[in-house]
């Protein structure tokens, strides 16, 4: 009795496909700066979906990548169009209410004041976990959705917990 080739060729076949595939729905990302500070540090590598916005707008929380002035920046985004966005001593507030950031220590934020701003329709406003050294929407104002290449979401260089 002879066995049939087609699901071995299949098998053989599929983590080709799997790696042509994945090519085309996640990008690697390099960290350049030290804006989101603890939580990336600069040299760590990134896999970014590029297809995570396709179905629906970014979410306060999400790990964003878009294309700056000079470079590709990852930033998280803090507030979407139709929120009120502002900085008082430090605490994010968003819409009146003050924002918990497990990620942002709260003494280096000490002191600082932004906004009240209103974000625009159709935008995000993204700002770095570490403040003190971040270009961000305070600067250049809100991110236009359509400008968001993809979502941050794996670490994989070096690994979550190496120093």
């Amino acid at each position: 009795m002879r066995r049939s080739v087609v699901p071995r060729t299949v098998l053989l076949a599929m983590p080709a496909v799997a790696l042509a595939v994945g090519t085309f729905l996640v990008e690697p990302v390099r960290v350049e700066s030290t804006s989101m500070e603890p939580t990336l540090m600069s040299g760590d590598h990134l896999l970014v979906d590029d297809r995570a916005y396709r179905d629906h707008p970014p979410r306060p929380g999400d790990l964003v990548v878009f294309d700056g002035a000079d470079a590709t920046l990852v930033k998280r985004v803090v507030a979407v169009g139709g929120d009120t966005v502002a900085i008082e001593d430090g605490v994010l507030e968003v819409n009146g209410s003050a924002v918990e950031e497990p990620a942002v220590d709260p003494k280096t934020v000490d002191g600082m004041y932004y906004g009240p701003a209103r974000v625009p329709a159709g935008t995000v406003f993204v700002l770095g976990d570490n403040r003190r050294h971040s270009v961000d929407s305070r600067q250049f104002g809100p991110v236009p959705v359509g400008e968001v290449t993809g979502r941050v979401i794996l670490r994989w260089w070096p690994r979550p917990g190496t120093p």
